[in-house]
């Protein structure tokens, strides 16, 4: 069994639009997988699908709001029409918005918890059955959740934030004893500092959050997106058997 190579795979990746989850639809579709890509950004969804399918991969645009259920159902909907059943599904959409407690954003609040932690669960409703199948027939099956080191790792101001991604481990570890036994593997992925868009979406200019975060990168260098797509291609390519249950990558120089 090659190590690196996904053929006959079908995978759904999540916040495939940019960053992490972009990167990694690429890497499985170079691959050998098929690969559903779910995002809100239509645009950014057609590009990357054009992409994939220039390179001789095989790409398909799914629109979807992880927030809306009914979004998420149609997406399901169309994803099987096109692929067929899914085997491997990454959670890579996520919402970073720090700011201090205090200041009670409470919109903020909710999204994080409903992209990073419900917004998880609405996918994964639409496609364990598709995973528990394919593993009952003797077939690799993955369930892959792109947490952060945030989880377990607090930082001023983004107390919330690290809260949805300390559930979202927690959640991937406790997958594990329902969805284990049945032979689908369940892996948690923790990034460190790493370049994606999510630092775009900081607004607290008051505080300096956008800088701070700037000088870490400057001080640290950040992981790319692609070095996590790495990891997410090298643990689904795991003879069955062997599931690596929880990943934390760092650039080298963060501690």
């Amino acid at each position: 069994m090659s190590t690196t190579s996904l053929s006959g795979r079908t995978a759904v990746v999540t916040g495939a639009a940019s960053g992490i989850g972009a990167a990694t639809a690429r890497l499985l579709a170079a691959r050998g997988a098929r690969v559903a890509l779910l995002a809100r950004r239509e645009d950014r969804l057609r590009e990357l699908a054009a992409g994939i399918e220039a390179d001789g991969g095989r790409a398909v645009a799914v629109t979807v709001d992880v927030t809306d259920q009914d979004s998420v159902d149609a997406g399901a909907d169309r994803v099987h029409a096109e692929l067929g059943r899914v085997d491997l599904v990454v959670n890579a959409a996520g919402v970073m918005l720090p700011n201090p407690v205090d200041d009670g954003r409470v919109d903020e609040w909710s999204r994080m918890i409903d992209t990073n932690v419900t917004g998880v669960l609405r996918v994964i409703r639409a496609f364990s059955a598709d995973l528990v199948a394919a593993a009952a027939e003797g077939l690799t099956a993955d369930l892959v959740n792109v947490s952060s080191i945030g989880a377990h790792v607090t930082f001023p101001n983004y107390a919330v934030y690290g809260a949805t991604k300390a559930a979202l481990t927690h959640l991937s570890a406790s997958l594990r004893a329902e969805y284990g036994p049945r032979d689908v593997r369940v892996t948690n992925v923790e990034p460190g500092l790493t370049d994606t868009e999510l630092g775009s979406h900081i607004d607290n200019a008051t505080l300096g959050l956008d800088g701070q975060l700037g000088e870490m990168v400057d001080a640290i260098g950040p992981l790319a997106a692609d070095d996590v797509a790495d990891v997410v291609a090298y643990v689904s390519s795991r003879p069955r058997h062997v599931n690596l249950r929880q990943v934390i990558v760092l650039p080298t120089r963060q501690a």
